[in-house]
């Protein structure tokens, strides 16, 4: 393992805000256990994935920095191009790969670990707001089947904001995005939604965000 290596990860990390740092960690599950991810400091997550991708730590990383938009550090660092990244080594960890990596539903309950979605764009409360005017009454059914969220949580929010279905939408919302924190993402919503009792228009709202 080269110490070059391991400098050079270190180093971008860094030089990541602290959001962009999360959203790193969580376009690593699937490949990564979330118990290993979640709590790690920057130097920590590096020490990860130079044990799990020996040699390619580096073009995986570049990846992810491609997904979140930081061009600059690949230029930075001099990371490995788009077209010097082997595809089928990026994402096979070593040890077992036989691990199920889950499925693009997993996520809409605490615990689970979601595949990295396309766009990891985070809902703004515009965004939620706009969906919350699309949700019918089947509201609360969306919230506990699909959403995770405890009936307790939903009535308290429909005596907080006494007849207005807008607000109990909104609010359920912000309560999952609460709970999800770095992983309220449109493509992790839309996940989440895809086998409800929804206005198909729901969705292809939430596609157009992906697109965005």
């Amino acid at each position: 393992m080269a110490r070059d290596e391991r400098v050079t990860l270190l180093e971008v990390h860094l030089a990541l805000t602290d959001e962009q740092f999360h959203s790193l960690k969580f376009l690593l599950e699937g490949q990564i256990p979330a118990g290993l991810l979640h709590p790690a400091s920057r130097p920590e997550l590096c020490r990860i994935l130079l044990q799990r991708f020996p040699g390619n730590s580096l073009h995986v990383t570049a990846r992810i920095l491609r997904q979140l938009g930081r061009l600059d550090l690949i230029q930075r660092f001099q990371l490995p191009q788009e077209e010097q990244i082997p595809e089928e080594t990026l994402w096979e960890p070593s040890g077992d790969t036989s691990k199920d990596r889950g499925d693009p539903t997993s996520g809409c309950h605490p615990g689970a670990i979601p595949a990295p979605p396309a766009n990891p764009r985070r809902l703004t409360e515009k965004d939620l707001m706009q969906i919350a005017q699309r949700l019918g009454k089947e509201w609360q059914e969306v919230g506990i089947l699909h959403l995770g969220l405890e009936r307790s949580r939903l009535e308290q929010i429909q005596e907080e904001n006494p007849g207005n279905p807008v607000l109990w939408n909104f609010e359920m919302l912000r309560e999952w995005r609460r709970r999800e924190r770095q992983e309220a993402t449109v493509s992790r919503l839309r996940s989440c939604l895809e086998h409800a009792r929804l206005d198909p228009g729901i969705l292809d709202f939430l596609q157009s965000l992906q697109g965005d």
